[in-house]
């Protein structure tokens, strides 16, 4: 237990000594101060056409959002669909069904990465590249972009515009997703990782069986997964494959990956809305809750099966579902991050977790993806708290609640109120239809709570653009296939919609001096009041159905009782 909190005290203080020059360097980027690739910004910036360096309002901006990835969306079913005709395929796989391909393509399209396939079995090396990989840089910029343009909303002084999408998306691949891909990809490699276009090859076992192992560029695509918050994996057991994730350091390189970018655009809302003590209250709201979630996971696990005491050895604590390889830290750890994280990559079965394991996995995701988040999109959905936050603390103290200077008023509550419809409506509206139709008792292998948690944590980590699942789900399904893909683009629209809304809202507001009644936003009261906001909301909205779910299934553990 001892190397196990040495292990996470080093990460923890490797990701803040990451995160802090890492967020200086994406506001830099977004500033236009870096340019060591500007004839290819050029390039690619006149391509988009004549408008794409002109600052946009902010429905401009949504609009080239949904366009683009409209477009990335209708490519990627094509080539999904059409994979049977297409190069780079040495397996000889068919196309995807349309139901298949649309769920996976809007998957990949709002960073969700949620799988209901096995990638080794069903997508060729051009799939896997040209569609899957594309899109994971693609998405991930779309999200920092959305961060790069609500800063400058929330720091402009009446002003319209909030940015250029396409300048913002253009400068994310290049400067940061490109050359940070690249140099982990480079040590996924030397960690032993496969990147070659080769489809498989045979091998004789210790006991002189023959077995195919699966190969492709996996480096490449695991590299930004995880940089890019995606998750998806090249293999069907995501980053429990021994090709996908092979030694405990690729582990631990790979949970700091997950929350560098997350981490580090705290700092970068800092400096450039002028403060950096707004973006150090950020991280240390999202820090806090992280560190309770994963001590809460870690805890549970810890604990093991109290049914299997005296029956076997729980010095380890529960193992099951687990590489020994990674141990109960790197497995906790692990789930902690990439549910925080808005990442779908799991090197252990969440399925296998223990109840309570499972519910702070799951609570992790339905809180709205803000602890830490996706890419840039976890920032602003902290942001959307932090307005409700300084609007509760208004009404508190009777004053008119104001952000860096600008006032909270009616509309900026109404759209961030807003978006507490989509985590409900998403979760438990369509899990409620997918039990009424009587499609969610086919899919749930497990009876009881259990089966319901497995409902539960697919269609939360679908709207919450999560994508890892609970291991034992029968997603493919038309279905599931076609609701949970509604999920996907819920989850991911309507929050940055009403974000960039409020974006452009405070952008055309004049600042205001502070004064001796203005409530602080960087201390850690605020801190403190933001993180009850998060976890009252939280618990007001799922505490019950959770009290069904996990929460039952671990008071009947304790009786002795199983299903």
């Amino acid at each position: 237990m001892t190397s196990d909190l040495l292990q996470f005290v080093l990460y923890a203080v490797l990701l803040t000594a990451i995160a802090v020059p890492l967020g200086a360097y994406m506001a830099a980027v977004f500033a236009g101060e870096v340019r060591f690739l500007a004839p290819v910004e050029r390039a690619l910036l006149g391509a988009a056409g004549a408008g794409a360096r002109q600052s946009q309002y902010w429905s401009a901006y949504a609009l080239a959002l949904l366009v683009f990835n409209a477009a990335g969306f209708a490519l990627l079913f094509l080539v999904l669909v059409g994979q049977g005709h297409l190069p780079l395929n040495p397996q000889g796989f068919a196309g995807l069904s349309p139901r298949l391909a649309f769920n996976t393509a809007i998957s990949f399209v709002t960073n969700t990465n949620w799988q209901a396939y096995g990638g080794e079995t069903t997508l060729s090396n051009f799939s896997q590249m040209a569609g899957l990989t594309t899109q994971n840089f693609l998405s991930a910029a779309t999200g920092m972009a959305v961060a790069a343009a609500v800063a400058r909303g929330f720091a402009a002084r009446q002003a319209r515009a909030i940015g250029n999408f396409w300048v913002d998306l253009v400068r994310a691949t290049l400067y940061v997703l490109l050359p940070g891909a690249v140099l982990l990809a480079l040590v996924f490699a030397f960690c032993g990782m496969p990147q070659t276009l080769a489809s498989a090859f045979d091998a004789t076992t210790l006991e002189g069986a023959k077995q195919t192992i699966a190969l492709g560029p996996v480096a490449s695509q695991v590299a930004i997964k995880q940089l890019g918050t995606n998750g998806g994996g090249f293999f069907n057991v995501n980053s429990a494959h021994p090709l996908e994730n092979p030694t405990a350091l690729s582990n631990f390189i790979s949970t700091l990956a997950i929350l560098a970018l997350p981490a580090g655009f705290c700092f970068t809302y800092g400096r450039m809305v002028g403060d950096r003590r707004q973006g150090r209250a950020l991280f240390a709201a999202m820090a806090l809750l992280f560190l309770a979630g994963f001590a809460a996971i870690y805890a549970a696990e810890r604990a093991g099966n109290p049914l299997q005491a005296g029956l076997v050895e729980t010095v380890s604590g529960n193992m099951e579902g687990k590489e020994v390889r990674f141990g109960l830290l790197g497995s906790t750890l692990w789930a902690a991050a990439t549910t925080a994280a808005s990442n779908g990559s799991v090197n252990a079965m969440h399925d296998s977790f223990t109840p309570l394991g499972g519910l702070v996995a799951m609570l992790n995701i339905q809180l709205g993806e803000v602890v830490f988040g996706g890419v840039g999109v976890g920032l602003t959905g902290m942001l959307l708290f932090v307005v409700l936050t300084v609007f509760l603390a208004g009404l508190m103290v009777g004053r008119t609640p104001e952000y860096l200077g600008k006032k909270i008023e009616a509309r900026e509550v109404k759209l961030a109120a807003v978006t507490l419809l989509v985590m409900p409506l998403g979760v438990l509206v369509l899990a409620a239809l997918a039990i009424a139709a009587g499609t969610a008792q086919g899919s749930a292998p497990n009876p009881g709570p259990h089966g319901l948690s497995e409902l539960l944590y697919a269609y939360s980590s679908a709207t919450g653009n999560n994508g890892s699942a609970f291991a034992g789900f029968s997603a493919d399904t038309p279905w599931h296939d076609t609701f949970l893909g509604i999920a996907m683009m819920l989850g991911r629209y309507g929050y940055i919609i009403p974000i960039l809304a409020i974006a452009g809202s405070l952008a055309a507001k004049k600042t205001a001096a502070e004064t001796a009644g203005t409530f602080p936003t960087h201390g850690a009261l605020f801190v403190t009041l933001l993180i009850a906001t998060i976890l009252i909301v939280g618990a007001l909205t799922f505490l019950p159905v959770l009290a069904l779910g996990p929460i039952a299934e671990q008071v009947s553990l304790l009786a002795g009782r199983t299903f």
